[in-house]
């Protein structure tokens, strides 16, 4: 990796993106954050080492997993090494004098739409997915068709000089997301307050899950996350993604994970990272 990557976060874009926002909580002190079309994109960067960081999304208060990020994290080669919360504030956003009922089409990423389910039952309008809440800000800011919303920040609608129609939309007013820094290399620090990453697929027979678990339990590791995800390879086959507390030297968390790896028929590791301070029980 080159000097100047380990300078550079990547991140969703483009500016005004709530990645963006957390990139920059994220980022090393003297790194620059710049924004990439996808989510893909910053995987790709990332495992290349064009960027020494990628910053993505992983878990909403709202909707639980961010199914994008563990797909993507799981077919590459990368670890996760950060984490932060931050608040989400949703806005609906458009041209200047736009008329909410005069609104037919709202844009904005899929899993800012999923957060913003009473808001799209209440108007007739058609739900179109981009890359990034930012991108659905510049494509209406873009169109310059006041049938047309987005769904963003209120930063991103600053920047593409759009109006607040309506603010924080969102199904919960209380509402956040967790967001991962991922890298080409796995942490080998080992200290209090950490949290590991893995997952796993069992064999498809009775009990086969329990028995992967059980482990666990028995060596009082703390089960943070559980998320269950499709084998594209395996029709209606899952595999498990978990995140635990503890460090992956821990006497008892390694303990539980040479028992799960006797049980399970695929492991692997996302690696350990410092939890955030303020991380929930």
């Amino acid at each position: 990796m080159t000097a100047a990557a380990v300078s550079v976060v990547g991140y969703p874009g483009p500016e005004g993106t709530h990645t963006g926002a957390a990139a920059t909580i994220l980022a090393p002190a003297g790194a620059t954050t710049i924004g990439l079309p996808t989510f893909t994109a910053v995987i790709e960067a990332t495992t290349s080492a064009e960027v020494g960081l990628g910053v993505l999304p992983i878990e909403s208060s709202l909707v639980g997993p961010i199914a994008e990020t563990h797909d993507l994290l799981y077919r590459a080669p990368l670890s996760i090494v950060r984490e932060a919360t931050l608040p989400i504030r949703h806005c609906l956003v458009g041209l200047a004098g736009t008329k909410i009922e005069d609104v037919r089409v709202v844009r904005s990423h899929p899993a800012a739409l999923d957060q913003c389910r009473a808001l799209l039952a209440r108007l007739p309008v058609e739900s179109v997915p981009t890359a990034t809440t930012a991108e659905a800000a510049r494509s209406v800011a873009a169109n310059g068709d006041s049938a047309e919303a987005a769904i963003s920040s209120a930063e991103a609608a600053e920047t593409h000089g759009l109006e607040i129609l309506a603010d924080n939309v969102g199904d919960h007013p209380e509402a956040y997301t967790r967001f991962v820094a991922v890298a080409p290399y796995t942490l080998i620090g080992h200290q209090k307050g950490w949290r590991t990453a893995l997952s796993f697929a069992t064999d498809h027979r009775p009990g086969a899950l329990f028995r992967a678990l059980e482990p666990f339990s028995r060596h009082d590791v703390n089960l943070v996350q559980l998320v269950s995800r499709p084998l594209p390879e395996t029709p209606f086959r899952y595999r498990f993604d978990l995140v635990l507390d503890g460090h992956v030297f821990d006497p008892e968390l390694r303990g539980a994970l040479q028992e799960v790896r006797a049980q399970a028929r695929a492991l692997r590791l996302f690696g350990s990272y410092p939890a955030e301070e303020k991380a929930e029980s």
